[in-house]
């Protein structure tokens, strides 16, 4: 997996590569340049192909003079323009006086008279402008040459971030680049998984520049960026001589009067996400609807009152948490006190994980005592709503500050926390961080959060261990989300297709 830092831990990693991996910082920006190349190279057919490639004062306006410079030997029509003036230091110094004595054509921009017709002119716009360390907003030349850029490019490749986004928070300090494409080195930086930078990043593509991984572990990042190898060593290749009780029994509790689709929807999720045996209790009421849907998972039936499970049904329900490898509470329980007593019932009793979903969260926010007795290990599941019932903080502050307070919900609850949303954010409870980077628009739809629930389960209910099994869960829903929206759009799809689509989600991941 790659890591996600902030700059200052980025400037960190590159002072380690040099002192610990000694590997010159030259050599760091010629990687750099060759790894943008590389990736120009597998959206354009070089040779002939107009470039403008602009740079600014600093390594990443060094990194452009090292792209021109490389495409001009494959034979592109480039054209460099200096944004902020040539007085270049250090290892930009070296590159410019190269390109110098070279035949490439290089301006300083001081206006931007006609740039807007040599920028349409161009196939592609190199964009290596400000790179991580820029503070402020957005000024005078370089704005007017970002806007121009944005409103005239055809294709756009940022170099390591887009110019005038801030690499630390995902502001937009006044104007920034939209990129197509950009090219991000030794590790994602943490804007780009907030808004509204985002949206602006287009495709990121990461690249170590040869920074070996033992530099990179050497300075105790402690968030990734969750991918496919991760999951697939997670789940393993099934043994020829298993049997259902290796891949885990899971119970589920969960559904309400109306409200049996979600039960439905995460007994479904789990069974395709490879659970071995799933009982899914549930309302008396509820109950012949599920077991006419659920063929595959047990039903079973509990008292209720008024369409809701009975705090009576705890004296059924605790015998069954000794007989199973995890449990998933919450999907369409729906609100009432009977749900409250009965949440609290299975917390405190359980030594099993627990995956805290739905209405067994909001119970939870109301009355947190039963995780001072609980001995089991937990993972919440929030959106940023129930978020906010947790953590008393606004919605808004926790979309703004979701690591932050992902890690923070994690330390107060003593539990994994899987904070849902574009590029979910789950914590550990050692505050190990895992940022997920599958997923579209698509998926906000009614039923995504009870499929991406029942994947958790399954996966923890295997003795995946809960952080894991939560980041795979994540990867799993998303990469389950964008095969859907491939099939479907993102306008028509629906939680039911997400569902669908697992069995070749999870098999196109074993094979790799």
């Amino acid at each position: 997996m790659f890591k996600a830092c902030y700059a200052e831990e980025m400037r960190e990693v590159d002072r380690a590569a040099s002192e610990l991996g000694g590997i010159p910082s030259i050599i760091l920006m010629e990687n750099a340049a060759l790894a943008c190349v590389r990736e120009l190279g597998k959206d354009h057919e070089l040779a002939g192909k107009s470039v403008a490639v602009f740079c600014g004062k600093g390594n990443n306006g060094g990194d452009g003079l090292a792209i021109a410079r490389h495409l001009s030997f494959l034979g592109a029509d480039v054209f460099v323009y200096l944004v902020c003036g040539n007085d270049y230091k250090g290892d930009a110094a070296i590159n410019y006086d190269i390109l110098s004595g070279m035949d490439v054509p290089m301006e300083a921009v001081t206006d931007t008279d006609g740039l807007e017709y040599k920028v349409r002119a161009a196939d592609i716009v190199v964009d290596a402008i400000f790179g991580t360390g820029i503070k402020g907003t957005v000024r005078g030349i370089a704005y007017d040459v970002i806007r121009t850029i944005n409103e005239n490019a055809r294709y756009v490749l940022s170099v390591d971030v887009p110019s005038g986004i801030d690499s630390d928070s995902g502001d937009i300090c006044g104007v920034c680049i939209n990129a197509d494409k950009t090219v991000t080195f030794a590790g994602y930086k943490i804007g780009m998984f907030m808004y509204p930078a985002a949206d602006c990043t287009g495709t990121v593509v990461p690249d170590m520049i040869s920074i070996p991984e033992r530099v990179i572990e050497s300075r105790g990042l402690k968030i990734n960026v969750t991918d496919a190898g991760f999951v697939r060593s997670l789940i393993g290749k099934r043994r020829n001589d298993s049997q259902k009780g290796d891949y885990g029994k899971l119970l589920i509790i969960a559904g309400s009067a109306g409200m049996s689709g979600a039960a439905y929807m995460a007994a479904q999720a789990a069974l395709k996400s490879g659970a071995g045996l799933i009982t899914v209790a549930c309302p008396e009421c509820v109950n012949t609807a599920l077991e006419a849907k659920t063929t595959e998972a047990m039903t079973l039936p509990l008292e209720e009152v008024d369409g809701h499970i009975a705090a009576s049904a705890v004296s059924e329900l605790l015998p069954r948490l000794l007989k199973v490898d995890a449990v998933l509470i919450g999907p369409g329980l729906g609100r009432s006190r009977d749900v409250s007593e009965v949440v609290r019932a299975v917390l405190r009793a359980c030594r099993v994980p627990v995956i805290v979903d739905a209405d067994a969260i909001n119970a939870v926010a109301q009355d947190k005592s039963a995780l001072s007795e609980c001995a089991c290990d937990l993972i919440f599941t929030p959106h940023a709503a129930e978020a906010a019932r947790l953590t008393g903080l606004d919605i808004s502050y926790i979309e703004e500050n979701r690591i932050e307070v992902s890690r923070e919900c994690s330390e107060e609850l003593g539990a994994v926390i899987l904070l849902k949303g574009h590029h979910t954010i789950v914590t550990s409870e050692d505050l190990t961080q895992y940022i997920n980077n599958t997923g579209n628009p698509g998926m906000a739809s009614g039923g995504s959060g009870d499929v991406l629930a029942g994947i958790t389960a399954a996966l923890a209910a295997r003795g995946i261990g809960c952080a894991e099994a939560a980041a795979a869960a994540a990867y799993i829903h998303g990469a389950a989300g964008d095969i859907a929206a491939e099939k479907y759009g993102e306008e028509s799809m629906s939680a039911a297709d997400i569902l669908d689509c697992l069995p070749e989600t999870i098999s196109k991941l074993l094979r790799g």
